[in-house]
């Protein structure tokens, strides 16, 4: 969440830039500043009734020992009425920190300047494909560039069926639509690029964490899946926990309420999970198949770093999921979200997509994030400089790297030939064989 400090500092610049969200936050900001002059007064009435009431505590033990026994009553009543004072005074001060901190945790985070103005998926800007050159100000609704004709025609749902590798109609007997079963040669594609991805990521200097796919509460609101997620995470009510919609939940929690050394940073970690999303209210034909699931298999890159070096972080992540497209010999673009399609958490947000030849368009397969302090300041994820032993907040990062499903349903696509699906080169060693057949 955004700090006081910024908010207080800054108030019609951070108003400004989260209207580039296209969120108005006037009234919430104004709201916000209210409380905490309101806070700060009582804060101060209450240390100095404090200290009043040591100071009172002190004289009346002297007053007795100097046999001022009428005196020392009446210190004893008035560090009385003070004790009853402070006891409120605590009350108030402790209810106005949790609806300033309630109405924080409703606020997006503010966006980086180079973020785009925008508010819809079409404005979005290409900025780096695997297809052409891209030139600054391109945008998605003007993107016409595409792969020559490859010749696929048949989309992944009717290939996974002919060649018996997803069971779609099995998923939804055992649980539902957005449950698919995998088998064959369909589960070793699922485990080859799952053991690829993470064998990518380690030798990219990231340490494997195999973090429960199950969380409490603390951790919804520590990455800001919550509130602002809350209908769209699995909730398990008897227990009060969340099944995980990535694994960035679980992961960057690792750091909630810890103090990092600065020579700790950058921490980079990745982590294999099931993946769990409700997707209420996804219906028509761009969610057929594989294009949007309800439980899915991602693996999931996370960065805790300093200020300082968090974009240079951002960027190796940015190379590290281009790397891996490009190893997947999939056609692809990089696309750099404007503010009305960016995520509630993030600052700065790059989305990776490949094309389905097949379906005849873009699939989003990865997205890549800098949340600056906003996540940090909610785990309370902090550092100590080396320099000046002071303690700040660190910045967040992560990125998929990468989810599953839609690169199974591009690389089924985008490989299907008269003989079968071809297999990428990089993927032959985890799949013992160049042709699904």
């Amino acid at each position: 969440m955004l700090t006081l400090k910024l908010i207080t500092e800054n108030k019609e610049e951070v108003i400004k830039k989260l209207a580039k969200k296209h969120f108005d936050g006037k009234e919430l900001i104004e709201k916000v500043l209210t409380l905490d002059t309101e806070r700060r007064a009582t804060q101060q009435k209450l240390d100095s009734e404090l200290a009043e009431m040591n100071k009172l505590s002190k004289e009346d033990g002297e007053l007795f020992k100097s046999g001022k026994a009428a005196e020392a009553n009446a210190a004893k009543e008035k560090t009385s009425s003070l004790k009853e004072d402070t006891k409120k005074l605590s009350d108030k001060l402790g209810e106005l920190e949790n609806s300033i901190t309630a109405i924080l945790l409703t606020i997006p985070n503010i966006p980086y300047d180079e973020v785009p103005e925008g508010g819809t998926a079409e404005e979005n800007l290409v900025v780096k494909s695997s297809l052409r050159e891209c030139h600054e100000g391109d945008k998605v609704g003007n993107w016409t560039t595409v792969p020559e004709n490859s010749g696929a025609k048949l989309p992944h749902w009717d290939l996974a069926k002919q060649y018996n590798l997803i069971d779609f109609d099995l998923g939804v007997k055992i649980s539902g639509a957005g449950f698919p079963v995998y088998r064959g040669l369909g589960a070793r594609l699922q485990r080859a690029l799952i053991n690829f991805f993470l064998d990518e990521a380690r030798a990219a200097g990231y340490e494997e964490i195999m973090p429960p796919t199950v969380v409490n509460q603390a951790s919804g609101y520590g990455t800001g899946q919550l509130p602002d997620k809350d209908g769209q995470m699995y909730h398990c009510e008897v227990d009060d926990l969340y099944l995980i919609p990535t694994a960035e939940v679980p992961v960057t929690n690792i750091y909630r309420d810890v103090i990092l050394d600065e020579k700790q940073l950058p921490i980079k970690n990745c982590a294999y999970t099931q993946c769990f999303r409700r997707e209420a209210g996804s219906y028509g034909k761009d969610v057929r198949g594989l294009n949007r699931l309800h439980e899915f298999s991602k693996i999931e890159i996370v960065r805790i770093d300093t200020p300082e070096h968090s974009k240079e972080s951002h960027k190796e992540m940015l190379d590290h999921v281009e790397g891996l497209l490009k190893k997947l010999e999939l056609p692809y673009r990089i696309l750099r979200l404007c503010g009305g399609d960016m995520s509630f958490t993030a600052a700065i947000c790059y989305d990776f997509e490949v094309y389905s030849e097949a379906q005849k368009r873009w699939l989003e397969v990865s997205s890549v994030s800098n949340f600056d302090t906003y996540q940090a300041n909610r785990l309370k994820c902090r550092y100590k400089k080396e320099s000046d032993k002071k303690t700040q907040l660190c910045h967040t990062l992560n990125g998929s790297a990468l989810a599953l499903p839609r690169i199974v349903a591009a690389l089924l696509e985008n490989n299907q030939t008269p003989e079968g699906i071809r297999i990428p080169k990089a993927l032959v060693p985890y799949m013992g064989c160049d042709m699904i057949k």
